[in-house]
């Protein structure tokens, strides 16, 4: 079945992309970390373009599937994992105190939802 390997393969780029936010993260403990140095730039323009994946990718599965696929866990805002692709993708200069929220609150919830609906249907 072509669509369900195409649904695992999205499913498996989150959680890589929820990877390499994690490894990227380490060691910011402000927003303003982000902005201290060229170094935390780069951690803040890596972490963005994974979180676009991110919503990139919420959005060809909610595509795919059934528009109820991602209601067996409603803690996430899944709009808002779709929105932030949108937002980050058109606004260039990335908003260091948004991004800091979501790695520090948003994410680990959002890997445990990523790791549940993939383990319940692969």
């Amino acid at each position: 079945m072509r669509d369900r390997s195409i649904l695992l393969e999205l499913f498996l780029e989150i959680e890589e992309a929820i990877r390499r936010i994690e490894r990227r993260f380490i060691g910011i403990d402000s927003p303003g970390d982000f902005l201290r140095d060229d170094a935390g730039l780069d951690r803040l323009d890596a972490i963005a373009m994974m979180l676009i994946a991110i919503g990139e990718n919420v959005q060809r599965i909610d595509k795919r599937a059934d528009r109820d696929f991602f209601k067996q866990q409603p803690s996430i805002d899944w709009e808002g994992v779709k929105g932030i692709r949108n937002l980050l993708a058109h606004n260039y200069f990335n908003d260091a105190e948004e991004i800091y929220k979501i790695c520090s609150q948003d994410i680990e919830p959002l890997k445990r939802a990523i790791q549940k609906i993939r383990s319940d249907i692969f």
